[in-house]
């Protein structure tokens, strides 16, 4: 069977670099072309300035000078002085609203009322949590939320207590459709208007998303709150909340760590089948296996990781800005030869940086694809994935309760609507375990 070479491969999706300069060289001509003027420094008169007198800085701005000499030289001055004057004007608004700021916040600190009002408010806003659980869902698993929420996720003031006494976040996770505001999403509204544990992202649901989905979960995730440990979960598998809490107390200490069952299964190739890999022939030759990963139902990453995922995501999002903010300038009467200069500069960069951590079909693989290069250790805890009655409910027998439970023919619990209920009674812990057990002691609010 024929495999493609890197090589191969490389020159169908790598830009050439004699098209890269040439694509630069060319958009550098159509700018000034068709900005059709130069870029001409403005008159200093009449701009607001800055000047700095005994280590503090003071802002001069004459706003009737500037009218007069808009009036008077209305004809004289171009588009792009307008915009230079403008933005002066705004930094000088700034430059004031901040020292204004410092002021009352001297003063605050200085009264001690309301001083320890800000501390109070500091502190709420820095609350560390211990981790964070997103149940992946999708707009047709309505019966597998319920039965969920029915067994093991606490509802209600039962789910606010965990959050505030244990610091464990549980959402449902799920982004939206391809319709915005259509009848799925509208659904999803419902249903959060009843039961408040929802996380929205802003992604658009798919199968074949599912690694785009995970990236922007870790990242949104780490932004919203401070936690040690950030779990993926799928809604159709059991989980021991208590036993899955003290299995990632033990690794609390640890910087950069990634849990979870580990696995490498076969790279498939033959199209059709499930679990296809259209990028195959980057593992080798056919009938390798991928590279050491947990496998999907669940998985748990340190701070620092889910860090690295938010950092690189939030670098397409500036990079996506940026972009959008240089055609917006481009297109207004405003715009000058200098914003023609940024745009080849952007598009490489964009071209370059538009996929920094790669996707693969499987959204576990590309997880652990993530993770490879980088100094994060790896840790195989059977406990995140036992089977279903009876091998988990031996094992509590013994005394091993599980933390999770599924069915491996099935990447979850077969029939888990029926089923998860019968689980959650023949290998669930004890309902007082949750709020007994050790990790509680690593909760603790940042001072």
């Amino acid at each position: 069977m024929f495999v493609k070479s890197r090589g191969e491969h490389a020159s169908k999706h790598v830009l050439p670099k004699n098209l890269a300069l040439l694509l630069c060289f060319a958009s550098f001509c159509a700018g000034m072309f068709f900005s059709n003027r130069t870029w001409m420094v403005p008159d200093a008169k009449g701009i607001p300035w800055t000047s700095r007198t005994g280590g503090k800085q003071f802002v001069d701005y004459d706003p009737n000078i500037v009218l007069k000499n808009e009036g008077n030289n209305s004809g004289d001055i171009s588009g792009s002085q307008h915009s230079i004057l403008t933005m002066d004007k705004a930094i000088s608004d700034l430059e004031i609203k901040l020292m204004a700021s410092r002021a009352e916040r001297e003063t605050i600190q200085k009264d001690p009322m309301m001083s320890e009002g800000v501390k109070n408010i500091e502190s709420t806003l820095k609350r560390k949590y211990f981790m964070v659980i997103g149940i992946n869902t999708a707009f047709s698993s309505h019966k597998r939320r319920d039965s969920v929420r029915a067994t093991w996720m606490p509802q209600a003031e039962k789910r606010k207590k965990l959050e505030e006494e244990t610091g464990i976040i549980i959402r449902f996770v799920i982004g939206h459709s391809s319709t915005s505001g259509g009848i799925l999403d509208k659904a999803i509204e419902a249903e959060e208007k009843v039961h408040g544990d929802f996380l929205r992202l802003q992604h658009v649901e798919g199968y074949l998303e599912l690694s785009a989905k995970t990236k922007t979960y870790f990242a949104t995730a780490v932004s919203l709150w401070d936690a040690e440990f950030y779990v993926k979960v799928d809604d159709d598998i059991h989980v021991n909340l208590a036993t899955l809490g003290v299995t990632l107390a033990r690794h609390s200490k640890k910087p950069r760590v990634y849990i979870g069952c580990m696995k490498s299964g076969p790279v498939l190739a033959r199209k059709g089948v499930k679990y296809h890999e259209p990028e195959y022939w980057k593992f080798g030759e056919v009938g390798n296996k991928y590279f050491r990963h947990a496998t999907g139902q669940l998985y748990a990453i340190s701070k620092d990781l889910a860090t690295y995922i938010f950092i690189n995501q939030k670098l397409v999002q500036l990079l996506n800005e940026a972009l959008v903010l240089v055609v917006r300038c481009m297109c207004s009467n405003q715009s000058s030869n200098f914003i023609y200069l940024l745009v080849p500069p952007v598009i490489i960069v964009m071209l370059c940086l538009r996929n920094v951590l790669h996707k693969y079909a499987n959204e576990d693989v590309s997880l652990g694809a993530w993770f490879i290069g980088l100094d994060v250790e790896h840790v195989d805890d059977r406990r995140l994935c036992c089977g279903t009655p009876p091998d988990c409910e031996w094992k509590a027998q013994a005394g091993n309760i599980c933390a999770a439970s599924f069915d491996w023919r099935c990447s979850g619990i077969c029939r888990s609507v029926e089923r998860i209920m019968e689980v959650h009674e023949r290998c669930g812990e004890d309902k007082n375990a949750l709020w007994s057990a050790n990790f509680v002691q690593t909760i603790r609010t940042s001072s």
